[in-house]
């Protein structure tokens, strides 16, 4: 509630401010959008969806080394000394660590690589978006939110304008 009232604040403020000299024009771009549809952001989904392939196969692998340790472990158990028993459960818990260990390191490498790539296309966007709004005249650009913009006519979007400047950029 409070955003929306600073909204209207700014917004009559601006307006008033304005008002003598030129009309307020308001513009609201959906950055979840112009991430994911922008050049920029399909190369990042493309390069992160290719490592979270390759490591999910790594994955894989160990998991199937894992789960052959524990049959192996299994068929011998009635054959094995208590000792030598002992040692390949010692061993499979070992690799369980691992295992364990890879899927957190994994996890812990693609949360980071998707912020490093996010915060980069955002930046970008924002440099955008600033460099438009002055070149035609915008006395305020709105993030698009489901509590930030409750209703604006459809031509004050202008995420598809964003995107094609972002990517004309881009080349």
């Amino acid at each position: 509630m409070k955003k929306i009232l600073l909204l209207i604040s700014m917004v009559l403020c601006a307006s008033v401010a304005f008002g003598a000299e030129k009309a307020v024009k308001i513009g609201y771009i959906d950055l979840q959008k112009a991430l994911n549809e922008s050049d920029a952001g399909k190369e990042a989904k493309g390069t992160f969806n290719k490592r979270v392939e390759e490591l999910q196969k790594v994955l894989n692998d160990k998991q199937n080394e894992l789960k052959k340790l524990q049959d192996d472990l299994e068929k011998q158990k009635g054959l094995l000394t208590t000792e030598a028993r002992g040692e390949k459960e010692k061993v499979y818990q070992q690799k369980l660590k691992d295992v364990q260990r890879f899927a957190k390191d994994s996890q812990e490498e693609l949360q980071q690589k998707d912020a490093e790539l996010t915060k980069k296309i955002l930046k970008d966007l924002r440099d955008t978006i600033k460099k438009m709004g002055s070149e035609e005249g915008y006395t305020i650009i709105l993030e698009r939110g489901d509590a930030f913009v409750l209703y604006a006519a459809e031509g004050v979007e202008i995420t598809d304008k964003v995107i094609k400047a972002y990517n004309k950029i881009r080349k």
